[in-house]
């Protein structure tokens, strides 16, 4: 191994262990090795950046517009909810609900697939006294399994399909994935209705178990005239960092104020409502003019009014709230929204509200302002995946809904007919929603995600320095001298198991642009067709079911789902084995 060789596995080393153990969010890991390489000169600028104009990378940018485009009217959702709605029993409406929803995964992005139809899903098995712990996982799995059909089914084919063009190969037709794609979503669906429908927990909801048990989240105090802080802002009257309690709303006559900033004015007759640490409610009865109401009737559905709601959402592994304390944040003043309670792996957290700091995946339980939903839904900070309360946005007219799904069938057509590349019909499809003012210029920037962008174009600059330094290649003799005595399909397994272990432990877009230069080394020294390793790497880079951060449906369902880390292990596992036998067999007989 030459000097820069053993540097650069060092550095992937190193951003594996910083992916693995959450030091910052995954794009600034990735990002911050492709600098080191850029300053110790194993890349030039032009190599460094080559990533951030590699065509996949441009197109899953241009796929973001194009998803939100087509789910803004809100049609998609109408359908759906009203198609769940005639459905009664359980494995009746699996059928009904997952099939179509993983054909709309297909061509659309499948993370505002899940974020919108989670409280879809929720609302019904409430209704009918179904936990909503069986469908949401499934939910998850079945948009992934959608993902892998087609070329713009998801991001990982997408960056897959722009390596193949910069290495100067032919690249994926828009479903060239199907022959595999579509025997695994229906050995994978077939599995979710049957033996994994079994295996997964029976929990109620996060906002259902709080409902449930809202005394244990609300207390009330009356003002009384000898409160010594009327007429004195929160803050002076020493409510605001209160030792594990929370003040969210103040009842004052038919007014009520909320959220609850820092200087709003303490009234007599005031009733103030509080959340967090109830135990501790008896330290502020130590305050003179603090009456406990013992026998309030407030709960969590008497905060909701005209111009608050409760809201549920769930912390990104792309937010810039992670590593620090929901107070350092400022989340209050932030996004005018105050933090009822927190909730991870099935239970709620309980300490100070203020505290307590985030991680991926853990539910918000948040009473917002009533345009919080429509202000914050494409947020990256978090996935907002149930407004309890909130009424709904207003959709466009059915003309430009109906509209903006002709053009998505037309773009579908051209680029199947071959007519024009991926990246030109999404280009010009965007150019259409723009020109028709379907969606305007901001709503375009909304819809983008530039932190997975800069991950994916920082990911093939990694992957470029592999490929310079002969690493890949190294790589790749390594797995070759233990498979190849075994055979091809015992390489083909080797390949996938490696490239799903990435996926599980990184995300999906790295573990893909990771292996792929490693595979296409071992089809060059074997002689093989390489677009098959190329297929083999995109659906195990997707693959995705053993664990809740290796994709972000997985973790958008985490909380909602009052899901533990094992349920995706029991369930994921055997569904990851049954997907890899049929992706591996039908690639080995249709590609070799």
């Amino acid at each position: 191994m030459s000097f820069e060789m053993i540097v650069v596995l060092i550095l992937i080393a190193a951003m594996l262990a910083g992916l693995i153990f959450e030091v910052a969010r995954p794009d600034m890991v990735i990002f911050s090795v492709l600098v080191i390489l850029l300053l110790t000169d194993i890349l030039t600028v032009d190599e460094a950046l080559s990533g951030f104009s590699n065509e996949g990378m441009l197109t899953v940018a241009l796929l973001f517009i194009v998803a939100g485009a087509v789910q803004k009217s809100g049609l998609i959702d109408q359908m759906m909810a009203k198609w769940l709605e005639n459905s009664r029993t359980q494995t009746g409406t699996m059928l009904r609900f997952f099939v179509p929803t993983s054909a709309f995964s297909a061509f659309l992005n499948n993370t505002p697939i899940v974020v919108t139809f989670t409280p879809i899903i929720k609302n019904w098995c409430e209704k009918h006294g179904i936990a909503p712990s069986k469908f949401l996982i499934p939910l998850s799995y079945a948009t992934i399994l959608g993902g892998t059909i087609t070329l713009m089914g998801t991001s990982t084919n997408l960056v897959v399909h722009g390596l193949l063009l910069d290495f100067g190969m032919e690249g994926f037709s828009l479903f060239t994935l199907a022959v595999v794609g579509v025997p695994a979503a229906v050995v994978g669906l077939i599995y979710l209705f049957t033996i994994g429908y079994k295996l997964l927990p029976d929990n109620k909801g996060f906002s259902q178990q709080i409902k449930e048990d809202s005394k244990e989240y609300i207390a009330e105090m009356q003002v009384t005239p000898d409160f010594d802080h009327l007429d004195k802002s929160v803050k002076d009257a020493g409510l605001r960092d209160l030792k594990g309690l929370y003040l969210i709303e103040i009842i004052r006559d038919t007014e009520r104020i909320s959220p609850v900033r820092s200087t709003t004015v303490i009234q007599n007759g005031d009733r103030l409502i509080f959340t967090g640490l109830i135990s501790t409610i008896a330290d502020l009865q130590r305050k003179k003019g603090l009456r406990l109401e013992t026998g309030t009737n407030i709960d969590l559905d008497d905060l909701k009014n005209g111009t608050t709601s409760l809201v549920e959402a769930v912390v990104s592994d792309q937010s810039s709230l992670l590593t620090r304390s929901i107070k350092q944040s400022q989340f209050r003043s932030k996004y005018d929204a105050g933090v009822i309670a927190v909730h991870r792996n099935n239970e709620r957290i309980q300490s100070k509200v203020g505290d307590i700091v985030l991680k991926p995946g853990d539910s918000l339980l948040l009473l917002a302002g009533a345009d919080f939903v429509e202000k914050y839904q494409q947020s990256n900070d978090f996935f907002v995946v149930s407004s309890l309360d909130t009424p709904a946005a207003l959709k466009q007219n059915p003309v430009k809904g109906w509209f903006s799904i002709i053009v998505l069938l037309a773009l579908i057509l051209t680029v199947t007919l071959g007519w024009l590349s991926m990246f030109k019909a999404m280009a010009l499809a965007v150019v259409v929603f723009l020109g028709t003012k379907i969606i305007t210029p901001q709503e375009a920037k909304q819809y983008v995600h530039f932190n997975v962008l800069l991950l994916i174009a920082s990911a093939l600059g990694v992957g470029v320095a592999m490929r310079k330094t002969g690493l890949a290649e190294w790589i790749a003799e390594v797995l070759l001298e233990f498979g190849e005595p075994l055979g091809l399909v015992a390489i083909l397994f080797i390949l996938y198991i490696l490239t799903n272990v990435f996926t599980e432990l990184i995300t999906n877009s790295a573990a893909a642009v990771l292996m792929l230069p490693i595979g296409l080394e071992m089809a060059q020294t074997l002689g093989y067709d390489p677009m098959g390793f190329a297929v083999v790497i995109a659906i195990a880079a997707s693959a995705s079911f053993i664990t809740p951060i290796g994709y972000q449906t997985n973790l958008i369902v985490y909380g909602p789902g009052g899901y533990k880390f094992t349920d995706y292990v029991k369930v994921g596992l055997p569904l990851s084995i049954l997907v890899m036998l049929t992706a591996v067999l039908i690639i080995y007989n249709v590609w070799f």
